[in-house]
C-alpha cells in the first residue's frame, strides 16, 4: 500500500517544476514576487512546493544563502477564528523564534504583533473575538487583545460582568474599542512599513513563504490567506509560492464578491469573471500550471511505485537511474526493461507481474484517472487490497489482468460498471452484451452501440477501454464482482477523498434557493463544464444522497433539472436512485417539474415508467398528463 502524503521524494519526475521556481526565486530582479503552482487536486503540488522547501532551507534552522523560509498549511488554520491573522502571526514569529534572527528584531516582532491583534479586531464582528476575549481576562486567560486590559482594568469585575451579559454589549464593547482604534488604511500602511523595516533589520537576503492546501479551505478562510499575501505584495526580498487548484480559487473569488453584491451596469456573469481575473491577476504575477501526466509519464510513475514497495536495499539504485533517464529522455518510459540489470532475480519476480500489467493498461489508467498522481495511488491501493482478499480467499484461476481493467472502469466510469453488474447477475456471470459491446467496439460502429445500448457506451474513453485487453467475452464476471462488492453502492471515486470542487458544487445544489439559481449554476457549472470522471463522481454523491431521502423534495428536482437541460449520465443514475427508494415518500408536488421538464427533453418521459403504478407520484404525472 502507498501512503497519500506529499513527498520531497520525486517520482513523478517534477523535480524539474521544483527547480524552475527556485530559479524564479533566487532571481533577485524578479523580487518581489507571487508565485502561483496551479493544478488540479492530487496533482502533486505539494510535493513540489515540499521539494521547493527543502532545497531553499538550511539545515537546524541555519539560513542557506541568507534565505529565511516558511512552509504555510492553510488548511490546518482552517478552524481558526481569522485565517489572515494567523498566516500574519506565523510569518512574523519565524522571525521572532528563529535562533540567530530572534534578539535582532525583537521589538520590530513585538509591535508587528500587536498590529496584527488590532486587524483581527477590525476584521471580525464582536461577538466573535471581543466578548471571548473579556471573558478570558475575567477567567485569568491570556487576552487576545492586549490593547483593551488597561480599559478593563478599570471597571470592577461585577459590573463588566453585567455589562458583557446585557443587551448593550456590543455598544459597550464598541465605546471601549474607539479610544484604542487606529485608521484601518493607517493601520495597514504602518504594517507594510514596519514589516520591510524588519526585514532590513534581519539582514536576511529575502523571505520565502510557501503556502499549500488552500484548495482545502472553505471559500471564507480561501480569501482570508490570499488577503494577507495581499498586505506584502511588493514588499522587497519577499516571495511568496502559493500552490492551489485555480477552479477552488477562482470559485472563492466569486463567493466573495457575489457576497458584497457589487452592482455594474454590465452583465452580472461577464462582471464577475472580469473582478475574478483581475484578483488573480493583481495576486499572481508568475502562474505557473502544472500539467497532467502522459500515458509514458504514468506507466513511469507506477512502475517506481511497485518498485518503492517491493524493494528495499535496490530502491535507491533504481531511483538513481530514474533521474539520469530523465536527464536523457524525457519523453520515454522508465520501465522494467530499464530496471532488469539493477535488481536481483527475486525482486525481478516479485515486480514483473504488476509492472508489465499495468504497462499494458497503463493508457486507459491515464485517461480514467484523468492523469493525476493521487488519484493513481488510490487506485493502486484498492487494486492491491483486492488482490490481497483473492489469495485470503483462495479465488482458483483468477486473472489479476481482468481485475484491473474493471476497477479502471469502476473508477471512471462507475454507472456502466455497475450496468455490467446488473448484465453478468443475471447470466451466470458470461453477459452477451459485453460479447456484442467488444465487437462494435473493435468494428468502432459508434452508431449502432448507440442504437443498442446508449451514448454513454460510444464515447472515445469508452471505445478505448473495450479494445484493450484482457477482452471479457466468455470470463465468467462474478467472482470479479464478488472481490467488488463493498463498491457497489458506490464506487472508488465516490468513496474516496471526493475533490473539493466537486464537494462545493454538490452542496451549492442541494442547498439551492429557488429554480433559478438551480437552473443557472447546473448550465454554467455542471453541463459541459465537468470532466466525465468529475460528473460521474457528482452523480455518484446525488444518487446517495436522494436514496436515503426520497422525501427531499430539492434532491429530486437537481436530478430533474439536469435530466432537462441532457446532462450525461443522469437519466440512468437517476434511474437507479428510485429503484432504491420508497416511492410512496417521493412528494407528488413534482409532478410540474416532470412535466416542464420533458418538455425540454423527452427523454425524461422515461423515468415515468420507473415509478410504481400505484404511487402518489405516478398517480399526480398520470392525472396531470390528462388535463
Amino acid at each position: 500500500m502507498w501512503a497519500d502524503n506529499e513527498t520531497s521524494e520525486d517520482l513523478l519526475g517534477f523535480r524539474v517544476h521544483a527547480e524552475l521556481l527556485i530559479d524564479v526565486i533566487n532571481d533577485e530582479n524578479v523580487l518581489p514576487v507571487t508565485i502561483g503552482v496551479f493544478g488540479d487536486w492530487g496533482s502533486g503540488k505539494s510535493s513540489i512546493l515540499k521539494i521547493v522547501h527543502e532545497e531553499l532551507s538550511g539545515e537546524n534552522d541555519e539560513l542557506k544563502d541568507g534565505t529565511l523560509v516558511l512552509y504555510f498549511n492553510g488548511w490546518i488554520f482552517e478552524g481558526y477564528d481569522d485565517a489572515k491573522a494567523a498566516l500574519l502571526e506565523s510569518i512574523i514569529e519565524k522571525f521572532e523564534t528563529h535562533k540567530t534572527l530572534g534578539n535582532k528584531v525583537k521589538n520590530k516582532t513585538a509591535k508587528l504583533l500587536k498590529s496584527v491583534n488590532w486587524m483581527r479586531v477590525l476584521g471580525l464582528g464582536f461577538k466573535k473575538v471581543v466578548i471571548p476575549t473579556a471573558a478570558a481576562y475575567l477567567t485569568g486567560g491570556v487576552s487576545l487583545i492586549p490593547s483593551l486590559l488597561n480599559e478593563f482594568s478599570n471597571i470592577d469585575g461585577k459590573t463588566l460582568a453585567d455589562k458583557l451579559q446585557g443587551e448593550g454589549a456590543d455598544e459597550f464593547l464598541k465605546d471601549l474599542i474607539k479610544k484604542n482604534e487606529p485608521d484601518e488604511s493607517k493601520l495597514v500602511r504602518e504594517f507594510r512599513d514596519d514589516f520591510k523595516a524588519l526585514i532590513e533589520e534581519s539582514e536576511i537576503k529575502k523571505l520565502v513563504v510557501i503556502i499549500d492546501d488552500l484548495d482545502r479551505c472553505t471559500p471564507e478562510r480561501l480569501i482570508e490567506n490570499l488577503e494577507a499575501v495581499k498586505l506584502f505584495l511588493n514588499v522587497e526580498k519577499t516571495a511568496f509560492v502559493i500552490g492551489a487548484d485555480p477552479r477552488i480559487v477562482r470559485h472563492a473569488i466569486e463567493h466573495r464578491y457575489k457576497t458584497d453584491r457589487i452592482e455594474f451596469a454590465d452583465d452580472p456573469n461577464s462582471r464577475n469573471s472580469r473582478i475574478v481575473s483581475d484578483y488573480l491577476e493583481k495576486l499572481i504575477q508568475v502562474p505557473y500550471i502544472l500539467p497532467k501526466l502522459s500515458d509514458n509519464e504514468v506507466e513511469t510513475y507506477m512502475t517506481l511505485l511497485f518498485c518503492k514497495k517491493e524493494l528495499t536495499e535496490s530502491f535507491g539504485r533504481v531511483h538513481s537511474s530514474f533521474c539520469a533517464h530523465r536527464e536523457k529522455n524525457r519523453y520515454g518510459v522508465f520501465g522494467f526493461g530499464d530496471i532488469e540489470s539493477i535488481i536481483t532475480e527475486e525482486e525481478k519476480s516479485k515486480l514483473g507481474e504488476s509492472v508489465s500489467l499495468l504497462a499494458s493498461l497503463s493508457s486507459i489508467i491515464t485517461e480514467g484517472l484523468n492523469g493525476n498522481p493521487r488519484q493513481i495511488k488510490r487506485f493502486l491501493n484498492t487494486f492491491t487490497l483486492r488482490n490481497r482478499l483473492v489469495h485470503v480467499a483462495k479465488i482458483p484461476d483468477f486473472r489479476i489482468d481482468v481485475l484491473a481493467k474493471l476497477m479502471v472502469l469502476e473508477y471512471s466510469a462507475p454507472s456502466l460498471f455497475k450496468k455490467i453488474y446488473d448484465w453478468q447477475a443475471l447470466q451466470k456471470g458470461e453477459p452477451k452484451e459485453i460479447t456484442d459491446l467488444e465487437k462494435l467496439g473493435f468494428s468502432n460502429d459508434l452508431e449502432e452501440i448507440k442504437k443498442q445500448f446508449s451514448p454513454d457506451w460510444a464515447t472515445e474513453k469508452v471505445i478505448r477501454w473495450l479494445n484493450v485487453a484482457p477482452k471479457l467475452t466468455n470470463i465468467d464476471l462474478r467472482d470479479y464482482y464478488w472481490i467488488s462488492r463493498d463498491q457497489l453502492m458506490g464506487s472508488i471515486s465516490g468513496s474516496s477523498l471526493v475533490p473539493t470542487h466537486i464537494r462545493t458544487l454538490f452542496k451549492k445544489l442541494v442547498e439551492h434557493g429557488s429554480g433559478t439559481i438551480l437552473s443557472n449554476t447546473i448550465s454554467k457549472e455542471v453541463v459541459g463544464k465537468l470532466s466525465d470522471a468529475d460528473n460521474e463522481v457528482l452523480l455518484s454523491l446525488l444518487e446517495k444522497e436522494v436514496s436515503k431521502m426520497p422525501e427531499n423534495g430539492n434532491l429530486h428536482k437537481v436530478f430533474i433539472e439536469l435530466m432537462a437541460q441532457c446532462s450525461s449520465g443522469t437519466i440512468e443514475s437517476y434511474t437507479r436512485a428510485i429503484k432504491q427508494m420508497d416511492h410512496e415518500k417521493i412528494p407528488f408536488s413534482l409532478r410540474n417539474d416532470f412535466i416542464l421538464a420533458a418538455k425540454k427533453n423527452t427523454d425524461v418521459e422515461r423515468i415515468y415508467a420507473v415509478f410504481k403504478p400505484k404511487s402518489q407520484i405516478s398517480k399526480a404525472l398520470l392525472n396531470q398528463s390528462k388535463n
